[in-house]
C-alpha cells in the first residue's frame, strides 16, 4: 500500500493520490485557529481543494455543501475544504460555513495531494455555466495579490485510518463530487466496512 510523503522535495512536481494510498497524520490549523487532525479517527474526511476565496464557482459549490452538511454528518462524513488564500481572505468570504475551512496561501498542501494549476480550470466551456451562475449570485470576485485564478479542484474521501477510499482530480473549475456523489461513496464504504468476510 502505497504512503502519501507530505514534503515537496526539489522542485519535483508532486505525485497525484490514488485509492488505497495512505495519508500520513496531519496536523492543520483552521481559519479560525482551530485545530484539525487528518484522518479523523472517528469519522470520514471529505478533504476538498478549492481555488481562491472570492471563486464564484467555489462559492455555489460550498453553499450546496452547507445546505446539506447535516446529511454529511449523519453520513458519518467530516467536511473540509482548502483553499490556497490567506486565512484573512477566507473569513471575509467562508468564514460562516458550517465545516471547517483551510487557508494555504503557501500551496503546500496542494502539492502535498497533487493538485496543479491551469488555464483549462476556466477556459473549459464545461465551468462557463458556474461561472455565470455565480457571478450572478455573488458578484464578481477576483482572486486577492498572490491567488491564482487557474487552480483546479480535487476532492479526496478519507477513511479514519488514512486510507484514501476515493478521489477525484478536476479537469476544470466547476468539475468536482456533488453531494449525492459524496453520500454514494461514503455509503458503498461503509457497505464494506461492514460486510461479512
Amino acid at each position: 500500500m502505497q504512503t502519501m510523503d507530505a514534503q515537496h522535495h526539489g522542485g519535483r512536481k508532486a505525485r497525484r493520490l490514488k485509492v488505497g494510498t495512505v495519508v500520513e497524520p496531519l496536523e492543520l490549523l483552521g481559519i479560525h485557529s482551530e485545530p484539525i487532525q487528518i484522518p479523523d479517527p472517528d469519522r470520514m474526511v471529505h478533504l476538498q481543494f478549492r481555488r481562491f476565496a472570492g471563486c464564484p464557482i467555489c462559492k455555489l459549490h460550498l453553499r450546496s455543501i452547507a445546505v446539506r452538511h447535516d446529511e454529511l454528518v449523519a453520513a458519518g462524513i467530516r467536511e473540509i475544504a482548502v483553499f490556497h488564500s490567506a486565512p484573512e481572505a477566507l473569513r471575509r468570504h467562508d468564514g460562516a460555513l458550517p465545516f471547517a475551512v483551510i487557508g494555504d496561501p503557501e500551496k503546500r498542501l496542494y502539492m502535498a495531494f497533487g493538485i496543479e494549476r491551469s488555464a483549462r480550470s476556466i477556459l473549459d466551456p464545461r465551468a462557463w455555466g458556474a461561472i455565470v451562475h455565480g457571478l450572478s449570485v455573488f458578484g464578481p470576485g477576483p482572486p486577492d495579490r498572490g491567488e491564482s485564478g487557474l487552480g483546479l479542484p480535487a476532492d479526496f474521501l478519507i477513511a479514519p485510518g488514512g486510507r484514501v477510499i476515493a478521489c477525484k482530480y478536476g479537469a476544470h473549475a466547476d468539475d468536482h463530487w456533488s453531494v449525492d456523489e459524496l453520500l454514494w461513496l461514503a455509503s458503498s464504504e461503509a457497505s464494506r466496512s461492514f460486510s461479512p468476510s
